[in-house]
């Protein structure tokens, strides 16, 4: 069973699709759920993670303590684990990264947040870095309705660039941008050119099939998918540039983040009674 400091924590990431507030308010958390290694039983705990791709790395840091967390010993022993992300649920394996592959991620992760590098400092051990790599299978989405699905979608996508602002600004607009900064661009960047492919040839297909009335919506959503698409190329040729400064990078994120918030509000207006309404 989660600890009584943990167990809030969980409900309240899971009533709000992964917003919490508090100690973890407006950071990346996911909810890590482990075999444990004596028991055998499921024990869930909420966790921060760092993008990174088409997987997510997860540090055991235990705020710096002698003895690595619970949750990774349970790893070690049965690295098929499940992962809360708000959004979707879904089982990955854990792998820890060893060597060079983890100092660099571990290098990343302090030049995001110097934190890391104080939890270091404070035991000898080596604080582990695991990689959670999904399992391919069915997309398992936490929302009640399609209508929902497509909102709580948008909304991590929201909070996302609202992060990566943030993160860029309080880096200052002077000097390179940090690596894992440049991950977290390029990681959104997939994650929308994802979400499009499949509204684009799942999705709006099958409302235009059914609800013909709606073809005019589908056309104006798909084209704006075409200068979404454009701000996107625009986004990862300037985050590739090793020399790129964060003003720039900055200055291309409100680009894309104006034009997705007119976007996904359109098609939240649109689309979500229908939806809502067909699945009722």
């Amino acid at each position: 069973m989660p600890n009584d400091f943990n167990q809030p924590v969980i409900e309240e990431f899971r009533a709000n699709h992964g917003r919490v507030g508090g100690w973890f308010e407006g950071a990346r958390l996911l909810l890590l759920t482990t075999t444990g290694a004596r028991s055998g039983k499921p024990h869930t705990t909420p966790v921060g993670y760092l993008p990174d791709g088409d997987r997510v790395l997860v540090i055991a840091s235990a705020a710096g303590a002698p003895k690595h967390p619970a949750w990774y010993h349970n790893l070690l022993a049965n690295p098929r684990v499940t992962v809360e992300s708000g959004v979707f649920t879904y089982e990955a394996d854990a792998t820890v990264l060893r060597g060079e592959e983890r100092d660099r991620a571990f290098a990343r992760a302090v030049e995001s947040d110097p934190g890391w590098a104080e939890y270091q400092a404070k035991t000898d051990r080596v604080i582990p870095v695991v990689a959670l790599t999904e399992v391919p299978g069915p997309p398992n989405i936490n929302a009640k309705s399609m209508g929902e699905a497509i909102k709580v979608v948008h909304d991590a996508f929201r909070h996302e660039l609202a992060l990566i602002r943030k993160e860029i600004a309080e880096s200052g607009t002077a000097g390179g941008l940090a690596t894992q900064l440049r991950v977290n661009c390029l990681t959104v960047c997939q994650g929308l050119h994802n979400h499009h492919t499949g509204e684009d040839t799942m999705l709006f297909p099958m409302l235009g099939e059914r609800y013909p009335e709606l073809a005019p919506v589908m056309d104006r959503l798909k084209r704006e998918h075409e200068r979404i698409a454009a701000l996107l190329a625009a986004l990862k040729e300037v985050v590739s540039d090793t020399e790129a400064e964060p003003g720039h990078v900055l200055a291309e994120v409100e680009r894309l983040t104006d034009e997705l918030e007119a976007h996904l509000t359109y098609e939240e207006e649109q689309l979500l009674p229908v939806l809502d309404a067909a699945t009722a």
